[in-house]
């Protein structure tokens, strides 16, 4: 809390504005960011926060061609996140793997929001269009449509664990406001209420444990929060909280990390216009210092319910939960998010016959030596020169690394020719960088740069007593204020700026202080007209 030193480490990986982030449900150091550089990054941020700047992220999720600003993790399915961008387009990825698993494209124009229901198997977006859609994730399927609301600004639409919608948006007087309505009659909301004539967006955060609604507008310095009941008017005003300072942003800690022994139900955390983030609490006043089991029903654990894999093939599971009586304790040990990308079928197709297959280093045809010293042949049906070894007859690939060999379909899978690639350039670097020099290569490289290095100081030489020279004779002829030279070998002077007319003497009989090599550069200069005697310099050298 507070003002941060100007060398604190963030996470500073994208080349644009970051638009969006989301905090994994299923592990607390795992964040994903989108971003105006049309890339999605996923993050590990490391025990006890950063040490250093971060920029290398786990995986980049690249396929949207405009700006994402939106990021959604999966509620129980592990590993799915779901991205939104202005190319209008919903990706579902599997983190996993780096993988497009759904690719949603029946959004006319800009998607302003995306929500996934209590077990994932259905999904509520708002767009541009002023129409609300329920979506099948798994193929991109419209379930229902319908008018969100009249106003043109941004609305925005959560599902409740129930399975009721909850939306805010503005009336045609841009007048802001919020609705509830029911999945299989979106056109016919059950409430629909007018709140104010402030122009800033709201965001509804949902407490699905106590069914509390925040409402917080982008600009505003209070929020609303509302409880929705089965019974009429279904959505009841509760109280707001005031602040002086306006917000720009806000996020919500899950419930597990609120502290139960103050009977926190709610915290989060408030982005203000001065660029403070300020913690806000929300508390109910008890008494008793016992755990209130009215407050604190089972909540959302940090524990994936199903896998990428079995959603995407149809299975829907509800999200785990677990008790905070006694406070919040971790089932899960700290995992690391691993990106197993999956190969591609040219990769798995049999090498060309005929090519050698033998990878050397050294110049006798023996086996090189990888990174560590260990020997490494591989080979192809035939034997490699030196210390290789020989392939099986069906002429699967063998890899022989350090006496140990890796043969049939496992050395296809090992040896693709990304991989291949990658291990030359890695095994030719290391070579060539720890092998020596002979010393009669190194005698005769030795020779040939003190060679070079004579001829050079040489031409160095001779250009500086030419300049010397010639700044001599520069400043000699300056002195006596003298512009060229004429056919005798006098130089003549210099033309005046005054008026009268009368020409210039021909030429200037020649002073006793000249010195001798002086005489001889004017005498070497040539009669003006490019006819020069006695000169070792070019013409446009003179």
């Amino acid at each position: 809390v507070g003002r941060i030193a100007a060398d604190h480490a963030l996470v500073g990986g994208h080349k644009g504005p970051v638009l969006d982030i989301a905090w994994c449900p299923h592990n607390d150091n795992v964040i994903a960011s989108g971003s105006e550089d049309c890339v999605v990054k996923v993050w590990q941020i490391p025990d006890g926060g950063l040490s250093r700047t971060l920029t290398e992220p786990v995986v980049d999720l690249v396929y949207h061609q405009r700006r994402v600003g939106l990021v959604l993790w999966h509620p129980s399915a592990l590993n799915v996140l779901l991205t939104a961008g202005s190319d209008n387009l919903i990706v579902v990825w599997n983190v996993g793997t780096g993988e497009v698993l759904v690719r949603i494209d029946c959004h006319p124009d800009t998607i302003y929001s995306a929500c996934w229901n209590w077990d994932g198997s259905q999904l509520v977006t708002t767009c541009k269009d002023k129409k609300i859609r329920i979506l099948n994730p798994r193929n991109g399927e419209v379930l229902n449509e319908a008018l969100a609301h009249e106003g043109s600004k941004a609305t925005r639409a959560i599902f409740l664990r129930h399975g009721l919608i909850f939306t805010t948006g503005f009336n045609r007087s841009s007048e802001r406001q919020y609705s509830l309505r029911a999945p299989d009659a979106l056109g016919d909301p059950i409430v629909m209420v007018d709140l104010d004539t402030s122009n800033g967006v709201m965001f509804p955060l949902y407490d699905p444990d106590t069914n509390l609604i925040y409402l917080c507008g982008k600009g505003d310095s209070v929020i609303r929060y509302f409880e929705v009941t089965p019974e009429h008017p279904y959505v009841h005003y509760i109280s707001q909280f005031q602040t002086p300072d306006s917000q720009r942003a806000i996020g919500m800690m899950p419930k597990r990390g609120c502290d139960v022994s103050t009977c926190e139900v709610a915290r989060f955390y408030r982005l203000n216009n001065g660029g403070l983030c300020q913690v806000i609490s929300m508390t109910v006043p008890r008494k008793s210092e016992l755990f209130q089991e009215d407050l604190y029903p089972d909540t959302l654990a940090d524990e994936a319910s199903i896998s990428a894999e079995d959603w995407i093939s149809g299975a829907d599971a509800d999200p785990q939960l677990i008790s905070l009586k006694g406070g919040y304790v971790s089932q899960a040990q700290s995992t690391t998010l691993t990106v197993t990308k999956k190969s591609n079928v040219l990769d798995k197709m049999a090498p060309k016959s005929g090519g050698p297959k033998t990878l050397s280093a050294s110049t006798g045809g023996s086996a090189g030596a990888s990174a560590n010293g260990s020997p490494v042949t591989v080979n192809n049906g035939t034997s490699g020169g030196g210390g290789g070894s020989t392939s099986p007859a069906n002429g699967t690939q063998q890899i022989t690394i350090g006496g140990v060999s890796v043969s049939g379909v496992l050395a296809s899978q090992i040896f693709s020719p990304e991989f291949r690639k990658q291990f030359a350039n890695t095994f030719f670097s290391v070579s060539v960088r720890n092998a020596p020099l002979q010393e009669q290569q190194f005698g005769e490289l030795r020779t040939k740069f003190e060679e070079e290095f004579r001829k050079l100081k040489a031409i160095i030489v001779k250009h500086e007593n030419r300049i010397r020279s010639l700044e001599a004779t520069v400043k000699a002829m300056t002195d006596r204020g003298l512009t060229e030279v004429d056919g005798a070998g006098l130089a003549a002077p210099a033309a005046t700026t005054g008026t009268s007319s009368s020409p210039a003497p021909s030429s200037l009989p020649p002073t006793s202080d000249e010195t001798t090599a002086q005489q001889q550069q004017v005498a070497a200069a040539g009669d003006g007209g490019g006819n020069y005697r006695n000169s070792t310099l070019e013409p446009d050298e003179v």
